[in-house]
């Protein structure tokens, strides 16, 4: 129902720094007595495992990354070897778990027709996409400002006083917000309005990765109302 960290916080203000089982069931039952979340339905057990996969997916890709970067440093010849062989390994078993996921999104006639939807927007690729319908199904369900603070893009204000702090992003769905950023990235070269608007910003003198964040935040907007509404790109944009 609520993150973590949410609780964790709200212990250390109530005073509460210790932390046992004990402890923790006294402080989750205050939260839920003092702050009263509404709860939101459990993912079936088609989604969890969904959402496990692509999770999966993501360690395999940040452990051939790793290896990667280890093998440009290596010269000890066994150790080219090894790595090598554990890069092959990686490799066969994210084509396989790729063909999972293919298989199960197809097996699936609403997961299949929300990914059509979702991908028929430029800039939105395959992994976006899954990524999108398993660790965000509040999409389409939550209002813009929601849906942009559950992910971590909607700019959040520093102002106490006298004092005027520049609107910063923080917080969110890392691993959504990490492959937004990409799918971003792409659509300020091949969707027009992204493009538009990342230029528009860029000419008005905003930082590259403010502009980009503006992006973020607007195609994220774009997607939580076609999934609202069922509306693929080429209708909205009609």
């Amino acid at each position: 129902m609520v993150n973590p960290r949410q609780v964790r916080d709200f212990a250390r203000a109530s005073g509460r720094l210790a932390k046992t089982d004990r402890l923790d069931a006294q402080v989750l039952a205050h939260f839920g007595y003092a702050l009263r979340p509404a709860p939101r339905p459990l993912p079936d057990e088609q989604a969890q495992a969904l959402a496990a996969l692509v999770g999966r997916r993501r360690q395999i890709v940040a452990m051939r990354t790793a290896e990667e970067n280890r093998l440009g440093v290596t010269r000890v010849v066994l150790v080219r070897t090894r790595i090598q062989a554990h890069l092959e390994w990686l490799e066969s078993d994210l084509r396989e778990l790729d063909d999972d996921l293919r298989q199960r999104l197809r097996a699936s006639p609403l997961w299949r027709e929300q990914d059509e939807l979702l991908r028929s927007v430029p800039g939105i690729g395959p992994i976006l996409s899954l990524t999108l319908l398993a660790e965000l199904p509040e999409l389409g369900r939550l209002s813009h400002g929601q849906i942009a603070a559950l992910v971590g893009v909607a700019p959040l204000n520093r102002d106490s006083g006298t004092l005027r702090g520049r609107r910063a992003v923080w917080g969110g769905r890392q691993a959504v917000r990490t492959v937004l950023y990409m799918g971003t990235l792409r659509a300020t070269r091949c969707n027009p309005p992204i493009r538009a608007f990342y230029e528009r910003l860029l000419a008005a003198g905003k930082a590259k990765k403010v502009a980009l964040v503006a992006c973020m935040h607007k195609l994220l907007t774009i997607l939580n109302a076609m999934v609202k509404y069922q509306v693929h790109w080429q209708a909205q944009a009609a």
